[in-house]
């Protein structure tokens, strides 16, 4: 029988269908991801675990990446499409563990990103997301269900950053080899971080990219460097040569990741029990507020996601994203918005066409460092 579905874009509605897509997984029990060869390791992190058991006992369940190393998780040959990535960590800060996936023997990656921020962690610290496009569960399970589809190649690689101590890793990429549609269009993820953002200067979330796609998605992380609310600010979408201004503009940030009134919770059985409410929903989310503690943690510090799945933001030539740090000046009658100065660093996800803009210089060690 020959099965017309190809195995791309499972879903409730059609998860019954055959397909000639076939299976395959890589992980440290399999680094090439091949038929029949996976559980074969003689030696690994678990050897000395696995004594007196012998071969297919759990030997190789992760990976040792040294200071400064660059260790490649995958290298597939299409075509195909990734379909979910886990990934967990010990030993290392999330920010020294740098995320880059390279498409169709691209030079330049199309994802590139600290692994904390792209699983929307950006805070070195666990809080459960419970979202369609990327699960982080006990205890540090970083998942993601973004699927991304390739038509030669895929190569994944993960740098440590960390000049001093190794890191322990361990990981799993499920993937389809099948047949890509003609019209699908590649994976991209892209980090920045401005710490201050100058005063009375928008935060750009993503510029610089050329070509046709379509955006799904933002997490932020976001510090806050005073003592008042910190989200009126408006996100902008400048869609193929919007110059001035843009042609999708949002209310306030609160209100684009889908909440709203400060994210707090208001009046609760007749009393008021005012302060921010975390949530964490399929489509968007909160999932993080960080809380000052009266001495060395003075700052709030938040993360939050918004994902596109149902309502994808798409350009034919161009595109670029801002997002305006507001709060308000604490003279009641001087009723004014305050432009803010705050830690702030996102990730935009995006799909595009081949091929795509270098993307700008990743900063170094010190500037990405959750300080």
């Amino acid at each position: 029988m020959t099965a017309s579905f190809n195995g791309l874009g499972v879903n409730l509605s059609n998860l019954y269908r055959l397909s000639n897509a076939r299976s395959r997984s890589i992980s440290p029990e399999n680094f090439t991801g091949e038929k029949g060869q996976g559980g074969m390791a003689t030696e690994g992190t678990g050897a000395s675990c696995a004594r007196g058991l012998g071969q297919g006992w759990k030997v190789s369940p992760s990976i040792r990446i040294e200071p400064g190393e660059i260790r490649t998780l995958a290298e597939i040959e299409g075509p195909g499409a990734i379909q979910q990535i886990w990934l967990t960590t010990a030993n290392l800060r999330w920010r020294d563990l740098i995320l880059r996936i390279y498409w169709d023997g691209q030079e330049h990656p199309s994802v590139e990103c600290p692994i904390g921020d792209f699983f929307c962690s950006g805070w070195n610290q666990f809080a459960q997301v419970t979202s369609l496009a990327v699960c982080v569960n006990p205890g540090r399970a970083f998942n993601c269900y973004w699927e991304m589809p390739f038509r030669r190649s895929a190569r994944i690689t993960l740098e440590n950053r960390d000049p001093d101590d190794h890191g322990i890793v361990y990981y799993q990429i499920n993937y389809a080899l099948t047949e890509v549609p003609e019209d699908a269009a590649y994976f991209h993820a892209q980090f920045r971080r401005t710490n201050p953002l100058p005063f009375k200067e928008d935060y750009t979330i993503l510029d610089g990219v050329k070509g046709r796609g379509h955006y799904v998605g933002t997490y932020m992380a976001w510090g806050v460097n005073n003592s008042g609310w910190w989200g009126e600010g408006e996100i902008k979408f400048f869609l193929d040569g919007d110059a001035a201004y843009p042609t999708i503009c949002g209310t306030g940030t609160e209100d684009y990741f889908c909440g709203a009134y400060n994210f707090d919770g208001g009046v609760v059985d007749d009393t008021m029990d005012s302060r921010y409410r975390e949530f964490t929903t399929p489509y968007s989310g909160l999932p993080q507020v960080l809380r000052p503690d009266g001495t060395y943690r003075s700052q709030q510090r938040f993360g939050m996601y918004r994902w596109h799945l149902t309502d994808p933001i798409r350009f034919e030539q161009d595109l670029r994203v801002t997002i305006q740090a507001l709060g308000w000046r604490t003279e009641k009658k001087d009723r004014r918005y305050l432009p803010l100065q705050d830690d702030i660093a996102s990730v935009a996800f995006w799909y595009q066409t081949l091929p795509a803009a270098p993307f700008p210089p990743l900063p170094d060690r010190d500037y990405l460092e959750v300080i």
